[in-house]
C-alpha cells in the first residue's frame, strides 16, 4: 500500500541552490519549507514548488527543524538541507522503505563534497545520518548545531547515499566556519562549559590530528588537508568565542 511522505527543509538565503534541491524531492506528497529571513528571493523560488512556505526567526538548527516538523501532515518525514540532493536511486529506496516498512526510522550514508571534491576519509564517509522517520515517532534534538533525529527503537539502514554539496569554495568554508563556531559556542555556554586560550588551542590541534591522521584525511589529497585545517579552525574559534562569551557575562 502506498505511504505518504512529507519533506521538510529549513532555509535562509539559499536562492543559489534551493531549486536544485527541490527538483530532487518533487516525488513527495508535500514539501514544507521554513525560512528564517531570506533576503535573496528564496521564498519566491520555493513557492514555484510548494505552497507550504513559512517564515520565522532563528532559534538554532534543532529547534528550527522541530518547527518545520510541526507543519508536516504525512505519515513519513524526510528531512534534508538545501545543499543536499536525493538521487533517483535513493528516491527508489526511500519509496520502497516506507511502502513496506520494517522500522520507524532509517539512516542513510551521506556523500559530501568539499571545494569540488567528494571526500572519502577524515570522518566524512559514510557519515550515516537519520533523516527518514514516521512523523509520530521522530523528533529532533534541541541542539543549536549538529542536531540529530531521535527515534525510539531500532533504526533501519539504507544503502544509497544522500548527496551533500557542503562547501562549494573557500568563501563558503569561511562563512560556515564563522556561523557554526558561533552556534557551537552558544551551545557550550548554555551547557555551562568553560574555556580559555589553552582550551581552544588544544581542541583545535586535536581536531586536526584526528581528521588528518587518525581518520586518514591525508588520503583525500590537497582537499583532505584543507578540510582538516578548516575543521580545526572551526573548533578553535568555537572555544575562543566561548571564552569571550564568558568574559562578557555580567
Amino acid at each position: 500500500m502506498p505511504t505518504s511522505l512529507s519533506v521538510i527543509i529549513i532555509v535562509r538565503n539559499e536562492a543559489h541552490q534551493i531549486r536544485n534541491c527541490l527538483e530532487t524531492v518533487r516525488f513527495a506528497d508535500e514539501i514544507i519549507v521554513l525560512d528564517s529571513g531570506s533576503t535573496d528571493g528564496t521564498p519566491d523560488i520555493v513557492r514555484e514548488y510548494t505552497p507550504h512556505v513559512h517564515e520565522t526567526d532563528w532559534p538554532g538548527f534543532g529547534p528550527q527543524k522541530n518547527r518545520a516538523l510541526a507543519y508536516a501532515t504525512q505519515e513519513w518525514v524526510l528531512s534534508i538541507d538545501a545543499d543536499e540532493r536525493v538521487s533517483p536511486a535513493l528516491r527508489a529506496e526511500i519509496t520502497a522503505a516506507i511502502t513496506t516498512p520494517t522500522h520507524n526510522g532509517y539512516r542513510m550514508p551521506r556523500r559530501s563534497s568539499y571545494c569540488g571534491r567528494f571526500i572519502r576519509h577524515g570522518g566524512w564517509w559514510p557519515d550515516y545520518v537519520t533523516r527518514l522517520f514516521r512523523r509520530p515517532h521522530g523528533q529532533f534534538t534541541d541542539a543549536r548545531v549538529h542536531e540529530s533525529v531521535v527515534v525510539p527503537g531500532p533504526i533501519g539502514t539504507l544503502t544509497e547515499p544522500l548527496i551533500h554539496y557542503s562547501f562549494r569554495d573557500l568563501d563558503e568554508v569561511l562563512r560556515k566556519v564563522n556561523h557554526y563556531s558561533t552556534e557551537g559556542a552558544l551551545r557550550l555556554q548554555a551547557s555551562h562549559r568553560k574555556a580559555g586560550l589553552g582550551t581552544a588551542i588544544g581542541h583545535g590541534l586535536w581536531t586536526f590530528l584526528r581528521c588528518y591522521l587518525l581518520k586518514a584525511g591525508f588520503l583525500d589529497g590537497r582537499e583532505g588537508f584543507i578540510l582538516a585545517v578548516s575543521n580545526a579552525e572551526g573548533t578553535y574559534y568555537r572555544y575562543l568565542k566561548l571564552m569571550y562569551l564568558q568574559r562578557n557575562q555580567p
